[in-house]
């Protein structure tokens, strides 16, 4: 008898509250994605989904409980290898992008492959050349792979986004609202390519969204009013920041 594949990602017991505040803002029992999978959690914003995907990401250490990433629990790391856990095998995609304005568009998909040698050799031996592969197959103009990202409209940042999150290989993909500042039009084609690159490389997705209209992309969809024993996120801060920053120079640091 065979074992069952460990996940990609796991968490169990989870429970998180921000400092200062008395009661916690999450509380999940259990949470599943297996490799492969295309996962859709939907909530209202300030629900706490941004601070569910710092602790998944490993940007924030829960209260109790634990995440674990291929089978390694974030907790039981140096902050070190956390980062490097995380920048060799997760890929994030964020709301506002974070895309380097100075970079060209072709050296801000690159990015990962400067923070994570597993990603650079997953590349293979010319990164470069894979990035373009990608840029195009995401269908950015190959006339703005050399210049600077601010030249691009938001549809083609975002796909820019997803670019450098997919180079690489990342065995997981964490995307926060990654449609929010698009259209009807450029939401669905961005989805239906980043959906194509992940059946070649039999990636795993989460996705986090207030958008109701993303869920036909998906085979799997939770509400995370359903796993959040807590109503409502009480996070002191601005929910929009948290993972850019803490991921960014966590890669940094790597």
């Amino acid at each position: 008898m065979t074992n069952p594949p460990t996940p990609v990602l796991q968490a169990t017991g989870l429970t998180f509250a921000w400092k200062g505040q008395p009661e916690p803002c999450l509380q999940i029992d259990t949470l599943t994605l297996q490799g492969g999978e295309q996962m859709l959690l939907l909530g209202p914003s300030g629900g706490g989904k941004s601070t569910l995907l710092g602790l998944l990401g490993g940007v924030l250490q829960p209260t109790q409980g634990e995440v674990q990433l291929l089978g390694q629990t974030f907790s039981g790391l140096r902050a070190s290898a956390r980062d490097r856990l995380r920048a060799n095998h997760v890929g994030f995609i964020f709301q506002q992008f974070n895309l380097v304005p100075y970079l060209s568009l072709e050296d801000n998909v690159l990015l990962p492959c400067h923070f994570s040698a597993v990603r650079r050799q997953r590349a293979g031996s010319n990164p470069r050349a894979t990035a373009r592969e990608l840029l195009q197959a995401l269908e950015l103009p190959a006339d703005a792979w050399q210049r600077p990202v601010t030249g691009l409209s938001v549809g083609q940042q975002q796909r820019a986004a997803a670019a450098r999150a997919l180079i690489g290989h990342p065995e997981l993909l964490i995307a926060d609202e990654p449609t929010s500042a698009l259209d009807s039009i450029n939401r669905d084609r961005l989805m239906q390519l980043l959906m194509a690159q992940l059946k070649k490389t039999g990636g795993t997705l989460l996705v986090v969204s207030h958008d109701e209209q993303l869920r036909p992309h998906f085979g799997r969809v939770l509400q995370l009013a359903d796993i959040n024993r807590v109503a409502g996120d009480t996070r002191p801060a601005d929910p929009g920041s948290l993972l850019p920053a803490g991921a960014m120079s966590a890669s940094v640091r790597e």
